[in-house]
């Protein structure tokens, strides 16, 4: 019976020693489950306060909205919204064009370390009058955008982002 009690005593030691690794690995996969959840919702969040921002403009403040866009940007997006303020701005001016976005809707598309994709949903009103017209020209579309959010520091800001006319997303 010894030799059967020890062996049964170190079965019973490996089930445990296995059990205990079982566990650390999925606690350690539940405090990752749980920090992507956590940033996907701050993410959602940050991208929904900011959109309106970055997607309206008026041509009567078409630098300063730019501006205003570019600071919760990084990366390329910067550059790009500054580039986009000085080609745009004049067609802007000219057409007196007024562009309010809404965020109608919005949801987490994926999660990786660091970076959080989202989905927006969004109605886009705008007023132009172009040269030659005493009346302005109304118009609502309802639009798509996707934002590549990422953190800084505590802040999260859009690095890449999408307009998604007709562009299915990535495989």
């Amino acid at each position: 019976m010894r030799g059967g009690s020890r062996t049964v005593a170190a079965a019973l030691g490996a089930v445990a020693l296995v059990l205990a690794v079982v566990t650390w690995v999925l606690y350690g996969e539940l405090s990752r489950l749980r920090q992507e959840e956590a940033d996907g919702r701050e993410a959602l969040a940050a991208a929904r306060l900011v959109a309106p921002d970055m997607l309206s403009y008026d041509y009567r403040t078409i630098e300063q909205d730019f501006t205003r866009a570019a600071g919760y940007t990084t990366g390329g997006l910067t550059e790009h919204y500054r580039q986009l303020a000085k080609s745009l701005a004049p067609q802007v001016r000219q057409e007196r064009t007024v562009q309010q976005v809404t965020v109608a809707g919005a949801a987490v598309e994926s999660v990786r370390a660091g970076r959080v994709d989202v989905l927006l949903f969004t109605n886009v009103g705008t007023v132009r009058t172009p040269p030659g017209e005493s009346e302005p020209r109304r118009q609502v579309v309802q639009n798509r955008a996707r934002f590549g959010m990422v953190k800084q520091g505590s802040r999260w800001l859009v690095a890449e982002l999408s307009t998604l006319l007709g562009a299915p997303p990535p495989a």
